[in-house]
């Protein structure tokens, strides 16, 4: 199969992901409405811890590259590690400046559906991280699975505020 293909198909599962995501975080966790706030705080630990991983394997990486540690420019598995760590803020940034919004204009499905959308994008961010090392099928599927809930839940809290149907 190309790698269009899979790709593709990789595309394709993490949109049916992001669906499955938000169905789970909409109707299965429920947590109070008072948790809000709290919730919407602490979502993003887990996220961050990612990239906080991230950021040390670059820098493990460096410390131990003669050619890293003294500036020069990245090649290989160190580059390929500064691309997923440079998707992952753009990923990290988009869900920050969605996913409270979301969680508010959604009431009653908030504190539940942030809570899932992190722990989602973590697992979401691992698999987009493995396969930009291994294969263009995970990489795809990660990329999709990090994007297309953060997307979907944008649109779902834009049509509940516009229409009040949750």
């Amino acid at each position: 199969m190309s790698t269009r293909g899979k790709i593709g198909i990789g595309t394709a599962l993490g949109l049916v992901w992001a669906m499955g995501v938000l169905s789970v975080g909409g109707a299965v966790v429920t947590l109070p409405v008072f948790t809000l706030m709290p919730t919407i705080m602490t979502a993003f630990l887990a996220p961050g811890l990612v990239m906080l991983a991230m950021v040390g394997r670059i820098a493990q990486r460096r410390f131990f590259d003669e050619t890293l540690i003294d500036g020069g420019p990245a090649t290989g598995a160190a580059e390929t590690d500064g691309r997923v760590l440079q998707n992952t803020v753009e990923q990290l940034v988009l869900a920050l400046a969605i996913w409270p919004a979301a969680a508010v204009l959604l009431a009653g499905k908030g504190p539940g559906l942030i809570m899932t959308l992190g722990v989602a994008f973590v697992i979401a961010r691992l698999v987009f991280w493995i396969g930009y090392h291994r294969s263009p099928l995970l990489r795809a599927f990660g990329f999709a699975a990090t994007f297309c809930p953060t997307a979907l839940v944008a649109i779902w809290a834009i049509w509940n505020a516009a229409t009040g149907f949750q």
